[in-house]
């Protein structure tokens, strides 16, 4: 039997028709994905690389011969890379303004160290070896997973020289993959230097983040006669802190919804919705604390019309990016609000508050209120079910329109590129996207496939672009390369990590974020995300990235500059 044709699927070739190299491709992109997710089941000692396997089993791919042509790999590797940063950029998108508040600036002047360490440690590896400042400049792009740099450094020289140096390209081949491999062992290494424990980075993570402070319920009996017969709206505003108070029992037992107009009595007892951090404040300038059971609190014989609360899930397109203050629901309904879950977080109601497709609202009022509630909100969850595309689409494309604007000629355009561009669009349409009614929700297990895809594709054609020729690059003395390259990677990364530890107190999950976005490492933050099971790695990754990937395209330019 003639078995030609499987050897032209495994191993291409340029005599093959057009279907047999796509055929080609597809099978090579699987099997190298493949292989890379089994092997990212490997344990030692409890610790994984994760999907960084898929990066070797390219070079290996590579190595044999079982890759295809450039532009389909160099397509391939950009249009993972992009899907990858956006959704990382939908995630991250609600809580990356605030984010720039709680200490922004500190993580772009940090991530700025990392950048300028990395050049000065090229610089001195470079003067004590004697090696090529041009090879250097390949070998830190590496080093640092920058391939727009290296693309900089590449274009800036054979504009300047007239001809390309491929020590370049070769030092970044070379120094790549233990420059991945390097960012996350450095990440491990810190964790038993800190002796980090998770719970405790939990612990801190509620503290530093506003928005992920859980709304929390508290029975309090009124017993400030300063405020005897003032109403709620009163309270707040003297307060000046986010509460809520969805119901009050009177000294006859009966229950009453209520809101900003109700009165409050001695004896009255209140309960109160409000962050851990605010009760201890909130809770003693009402009165005391007291022990009532959600029974208690859901109906009392006495009253004619028993409350109920439900949770009701925002569906209804028509609704996303309306606030609180729109819809009226108190005024119309005689409901309340008492709590929103966004993303698995209990976050406390306010007038102002914008509603998105995929919030859950807590609602509490009489079971005819709250069913009519329901038919304005939506609740339905096949309406969730369907993908909603559109916006990603639209995102990807204004997103390499703005990643491909000149933003400084020096004397070659410096750009965001086509990483940062849809990163830095997905983030403006994940918070502001429904002030347009653009629905930008999808479901967790959806985004995380997309972002999955998206970093298995990158890592895939990076690996299989750097197998070729990596062996010879290597025994033709390129290894030394690789000493500079963990040096350059492994020091800054190190440096910065104790100030940022020490001195500024960073959440280790924040840290590791911050670590990946120096780098502009996708694997390195996929890494973080896994370790972390939350959204702080993607979120300090994101506030550093865009000036990031500008400085980083910056330097390297700078350096072959005055290299030539």
């Amino acid at each position: 039997m003639n078995f030609q044709w499987f050897k032209d699927i495994v191993l291409g070739g340029e005599h093959l028709s057009s279907g047999a190299m796509i055929a080609h491709t597809v099978f090579v992109l699987a099997i190298v994905i493949a292989a890379g997710i089994a092997l990212s089941k490997i344990k030692i000692k409890g610790v994984s690389i994760g999907v960084t396997w898929i990066l070797f089993t390219g070079i290996a791919a590579g190595h044999f011969n079982m890759g295809f042509d450039a532009a389909t790999l160099h397509f391939i590797k950009e249009f993972g890379l992009i899907l990858f940063v956006f959704s990382i950029g939908l995630q991250v998108g609600p809580g990356f303004f605030s984010s720039l508040k709680r200490g922004g600036v500190t993580l772009m002047g940090l991530a700025t160290a990392v950048i300028v360490l990395g050049a000065l440690t090229t610089y001195v590896i470079h003067l004590v070896t004697g090696e090529s400042l041009t090879t250097m400049v390949g070998v830190m792009s590496g080093a640092v997973t920058n391939t727009p740099g290296l693309g900089a450094a590449q274009q800036a020289y054979a504009d300047t020289a007239g001809a390309a140096d491929e020590t370049i390209s070769l030092g970044y081949a070379v120094a790549y993959p233990l420059g991945v491999v390097g960012i996350i062992f450095t990440m491990i290494a810190l964790r038993y230097i800190f002796r980090v424990d998770y719970s405790k980075e939990n612990e801190g993570l509620a503290a530093i983040s506003h928005e992920s402070s859980p709304a929390h319920r508290y029975s309090v009996e009124f017993t400030n006669r300063m405020l005897e017969g003032r109403t709620i709206a009163y309270v707040r505003e003297l307060i000046n802190r986010q509460f809520v108070i969805s119901r009050i029992m009177h000294g006859d037992g009966s229950i009453t919804m209520a809101d900003g107009d109700s009165r409050l009595s001695s004896g009255d007892r209140l309960r109160v919705i409000c962050s851990t951090e605010d009760s201890e404040a909130i809770l003693a300038f009402f009165g005391r604390p007291i022990e009532m059971t959600a029974d208690e609190w859901g109906a009392s014989a006495m009253q004619s019309t028993p409350l109920v609360s439900r949770r009701i899930l925002i569906t209804r397109h028509a609704i996303n990016g309306k606030k609180f203050s729109d819809l009226r629901l108190r005024t119309r309904y005689g409901i309340n609000i008492t709590r929103v879950n966004r993303a698995g977080v209990d976050l406390i109601p306010y007038q102002g508050m914008e509603l998105q497709v995929g919030d859950k609202v807590m609602v509490v009022g009489p079971e005819a209120a709250v069913a009519e509630t329901e038919k304005v909100l939506g609740n339905s969850l096949k309406k969730l079910r369907e993908p909603n595309i559109m916006p990603m689409f639209v995102g990807i494309a204004l997103g390499v329109l703005l990643g491909s604007i000149p933003l400084m000629n020096i004397p070659q355009p410096v750009k965001l590129g086509l990483a940062g561009g849809p990163l830095i669009v997905a983030i403006l349409i994940g918070r502001f996207g429904p002030h347009f009614h653009m629905v930008t929700y999808t479901t967790m297990s959806a985004s995380l496939m997309l972002r999955e895809i998206g970093l298995a594709m990158f890592l895939a054609a990076v690996g299989i672009g750097a197998g070729d020729g990596f062996i010879d690059a290597i025994a033709g003395g390129g290894y030394r390369w690789i000493g500079y390259g963990v040096i350059i990677t492994v020091l800054p990364l190190l440096l910065v990590a104790f100030i940022a530890r020490l001195k500024f107190k960073m959440n280790y999950y924040t840290l590791m974020g911050l670590m990946a976005g120096s780098m502009t490492d996708p694997p390195a933050l996929g890494y973080a995300n896994h370790t972390a099971g939350n959204d702080m790695p993607a979120v300090s990754y994101a506030t550093v990235y865009p000036v990031v990937m500008f400085l980083r395209v910056l330097v390297a330019q700078m350096m072959v500059l005055f290299a030539v």
